[in-house]
């Protein structure tokens, strides 16, 4: 054990051997254990993954013709290894079929691993639960109130049980590994898929989701790092991030808007994609000054595009024909001819003298064939146009309400102000006093121009209106149009643009809005997608993604979702309905050919520094030989750095977005050389506040699966404000799930149990987790408390049901450090006989954070193992054993104050776990 300085001598070391299922994103079981020097015992810890693809099930046999495309995290081709046992070829002779091949060997391998699971866990019986506890030699004490719906974890099986079997396109990525490379837009043609993102695009022809062949286009998804991921072509780099699509399957190409305002056309011919190096544009434009906002086909063919500030233009369908026709070498022609053929859409206002469309950004245009007319939306205004005239019609607000007409003769011509933005027009004074507008024209002229400026500023959300704005628009088969609002409203509108009703069954941001047959699908913020028929009847919904759905699609059969985090999913149409029981039933009889087994280790270790540093031998002692078969080691620290003066300015740097201190990146730096960071381990993040530290280092061929790392600090100390006690958390996604590890410090002193039992349901209730800070290097990742505050009033962080603390929905979540809990009812000579006679039965019958746990008054339906190790409080310096607790005039009673718990999802997860602390002496300096 290691001695601490002015505190204890002891840390508490923890190790869990994990044992993890994985299959598409991975199924996981776990074992965690934690280990100390002496003696180890194990608990069984078992989480599941997200759905798998979807499967074939006309035969038990998963024939390569029919089963989808999938790549395991190692590259496996899980299919593959079964289908050429099963389904020979005819060139197979005698030989190959009298001994069995090793995809044979695997599948049974696979299939009796999935049967022992089935058999022992229904096996275990209550009875026999009990029986194990009580037989282990380490059991585990699990404290009360764990019933209680915020502190149950979350429910992991094979398959959702809320929601029907997906088609995984793209699993869910790892966040670190998007970075520049997001995908923000999808859309479908007849045959393929598209996406667009911050690096250029992708595209998956929709037949190669079910092909199980190792194409090169597979080879192409696990050369990018994407294991997983269906079979994809991908553009040529360089290109500006996409900001939305259209399809036009009339002259088969895709068009793509783009950030830097540029507008560019791709051919949806299959043989344009055999690229090794990436496929090229066909036509490619400037179109705007800013972004490409919005495009839309309209009824007659020609494009529309929008852009910032209400600016729309039109690409006649004959300039776009006339450009496709001619040949590649003549590209830069084409592009003259379509970038000269635009009609500004602004200089044709004055017609019918509208000018409220002209403040507000155009997100989202909609072309209503039916009718032949265009719908453009902004923030809290709409427009409706006549497709072939260009005619603006009507415009009106999300209320519905018709905007006034104005003289646009008064108004400035923005038309030629763009056109002759780079030219410089000066008048004289005699010149403006015989102009034609008299004083109250340009009085009137002016308070028009202020009154747009005020119009731009509440369509942003200037005046809190930003609740209200419009985020998606879509048409459905009856020629009704649906709105959806950032309150999560849903509004009908008649195609003349009359409101007729409102629907509202989340109140999280609707994201984007599909529709298909008499079905209305809808995407929300919070990650939830919902099924709504004609009448705006709710048919279903469910958890599509752990991310906002940002984008929806109609293809092959399927809804393509994609999400915030990038990942893609394609539902089955007829979800929700009679055949979403069916697949998940035959999915669930099949579990084994899309799950698999990893052994994984997690070492933990907690200690109280006292404002001591180390020495390289005590920190060899304490992680050096723990860490040599573990996979990820977590080491919360606290008193790294203590004072009123450092607690001062610690919380000042917090306001501002830092964090750390020099003594902290000590820490971190000779604890990374303990691991040899960089070569066995890398640190994947940390966070300080004041004294309390926490850092993770994951072992490097580990590091593949592990990311999506968040960080978060909660000040517990002089009114919630100073972190002299406090928590700090890290959540780490590990194999596709959500691992909690937090490190805290609370209130001191015997008496104040009730005191610590409030630091503890404020940390759980208030602990908001979000990405580490730009402002600290990427390995040693930070946050501040400020940025959490805004995070919480943001409505893209607020993805969880409002209420439900972050931390109950993590699969694991750790909680080690000094939590100062003490034993009542005895003294210090007492406690001292009994420490030296190893008497820790009775001990802990004295222990506050039992009774605590017992009453169910903190850490609710958390474990502890048996603790076997003596008290590790409080000793003096460079003392070990019974002659190091504290002798002086105060003889503080022993006590384990230093305390490692955990909470896992027991439905499916087995663990095991221990606790004991090495002892080493003289380790500060």
């Amino acid at each position: 054990m290691i001695s601490r300085n002015n505190r204890s001598n002891h840390n508490i070391l923890t190790s869990r051997p994990m044992r993890i299922r994985s299959r598409h994103v991975t199924r996981l079981v776990t074992w965690l254990t934690l280990v100390n020097s002496s003696s180890s015992s194990s608990f069984k810890l078992f989480a599941l993954m997200d759905p798998p693809p979807l499967i074939d099930f006309s035969d038990d046999v998963v024939s390569s013709a029919t089963s989808h495309s999938y790549t395991d995290h190692q590259g496996t081709r899980i299919f593959d290894r079964y289908s050429s046992s099963l389904s020979p070829s005819s060139s197979e002779d005698d030989e190959t079929e009298s001994h069995p091949s090793n995809s044979t060997i695997k599948r049974l391998d696979y299939m009796m691993e999935f049967l022992e699971r089935k058999l022992s866990s229904s096996a275990t019986t209550a009875n026999e639960k009990k029986r194990f506890a009580s037989s282990s030699s380490l059991p585990e004490y699990v404290g009360k109130g764990g019933d209680i719906p915020m502190f149950k974890p979350p429910v992991r099986t094979a398959l959702h049980p809320a929601r029907p079997a997906s088609l995984e396109v793209r699993p869910h990525p790892l966040r670190e590994t998007q970075i520049g490379c997001f995908l923000r837009t999808i859309v479908c043609t007849e045959e393929q898929l598209w996406a667009g993102g911050e690096n250029g695009l992708r595209v998956w022809n929709l037949k190669e989701l079910y092909d199980e062949s190792e194409s090169d286009s597979v080879s192409v998804s696990k050369s990018k790092g994407e294991d997983g991921t269906a079979p994809f072509k991908e553009s040529v780099k360089g290109v500006s991030s996409v900001m939305c699509m259209v399809g036009d399957e009339a002259s088969g190409v895709v068009w793509s808007g783009h950030r830097d305002g540029r507008i560019m056309c791709w051919k949806m011919n299959a043989r344009l994609l055999d690229f090794d190096d990436g496929f090229g544009e066909v036509l490619s434009w400037q179109a705007h000054r800013g972004p490409v906002l919005s495009l839309c086909i309209s009824s007659y063919g020609d494009l529309w595009s929008g852009s910032e500030g209400g600016g729309i233009k039109i690409w006649p369908w004959e300039a776009i024909e006339k450009a496709l026709s001619l040949k590649p070498e003549e590209r830069h022609t084409a592009a003259l001819i379509v970038e000269r053929s635009y009609i500004d859409l602004r200089s044709h206002l004055s017609v019918n003298g509208f000018s409220g469309i002209l403040t507000s950004d155009i997100k989202n245009l909609l072309s209503d064939h039916s009718r032949a007319k265009v719908w453009s939306a902004g923030f809290l205004s709409f427009a409706l146009w006549d497709a072939r005239t260009r005619e603006l019609l009507k415009v009106f607000n999300i209320d519905g309400q018709i905007e006034n007409r104005v003289d646009m003769s008064l108004l400035p011509d923005f038309a030629m102000e763009d056109e002759f933005k780079t030219k410089i027009v000066t008048s004289s004074k005699k010149d403006k006093a015989q102009s034609s507008f008299g004083f109250f024209q340009r009085s009137r002229n002016a308070i028009m121009g202020a009154a747009d400026a005020v119009r731009r500023v509440a369509a942003k959300g200037g005046f809190g209106d930003d609740n209200r704005r419009t985020e998606a628009l879509t048409t459905s088969i009856d020629g009704m149009i649906w709105t959806g609002g950032a309150n999560g409203l849903l509004v009908q509108w008649d195609p003349n643009g009359n409101r007729l009703q409102d629907f509202q069954y989340l109140p999280f941001a609707v994201q984007c809005l599909c529709t298909l047959g008499s079905r209305i699908w809808v995407g929300y913020m919070n990650g939830i997608v919902q099924v709504l028929n004609l009448e705006g009847n709710l048919l279903g919904g469910w958890v599509a993604h752990s991310s906002p759905v940002i984008k929806m699609a109609v293809g092959a059969g399927y809804i393509f979702t994609l999400a915030n985090h990038g990942g893609i999913r394609g539902w089955n149409v007829t979800s929700p309905g009679p055949l979403d029981s069916i697949l998940c039933k035959e999915l669930a009889g099949k579990e084994f050919l899309y799950t698999r087994m990893e052994n994984l280790k997690i070492l933990a270790g907690t200690w109280n520094v006292g404002q001591g540093r180390a020495s390289h031998d005590a920190l060899i002692s304490w992680l050096g030989s723990a860490a040599s078969d573990v996979g990820i080691v977590v080491v919360g620290l606290q008193e790294v750095e203590m004072g009123a003066g450092f607690l001062a300015m610690s919380a000042a740097k917090e306001t501002v977005g830092l964090e750390g201190s020099a003594v902290g990146h000590w820490w971190l730096d000779m604890i990374g050389k303990i691991l040899d960071d960089g070569s066995t381990f890398e640190r994947v993040g940390s966070r300080q506040l004041a004294g309390l530290l926490i850092a993770v280092w994951v072992r490097k061929n580990l590091k593949d699966y592990v990311g999506d790392v968040d960080v978060a600090a909660v000040p517990c100390g002089f009114g919630r404000a100073i972190g002299n006690k406090g928590a700090v958390g890290l959540r780490v996604r590990v194999y596709d799930r959500i691992m909690c590890f937090v490190n805290c410090h609370f209130a001191a002193h015997l008496e104040a149990v009730n005191r610590r039992n409030a630091d503890f349901d404020h940390v759980y209730r208030t602990m908001t987790f979000c990405r580490p800070s730009n402002l600290c290097s990427a390995a040693a990742a930070g946050a501040s408390s400020v940025v959490q505050m805004l995070r919480s009033t943001n409505p893209l962080s607020s993805l969880t049901v409002e209420g439900v603390p972050e931390l109950s929905e993590a699969d694991m979540v750790i909680f080690l450090g000094d939590f100062n809990y003490r034993l009542d009812g005895i003294t210090y000579d007492e406690a001292r006989d009994f420490i030296s006679q190893r008497c820790f039965d009775w001990l802990r019958e004295r222990d506050q954070l039992r009774a605590e746990m017992e009453a169910g008054n903190v850490f609710q339906g958390m474990r502890e193992a048996d603790i076997k190790f003596p008290p590790t409080y409080k000793f003096e310096k460079y003392l070990a054993g019974l002659a190091g607790y504290d002798s002086g005039e105060k003889k503080r009673v022993p006590a384990w104050c230093d305390r490692i718990l955990y909470r896992d999802s027991r439905s499916d997860l087995a663990s095991e776990c221990s606790l004991e602390c090495p002892v080493a002496s003289s380790i500060l300096r």
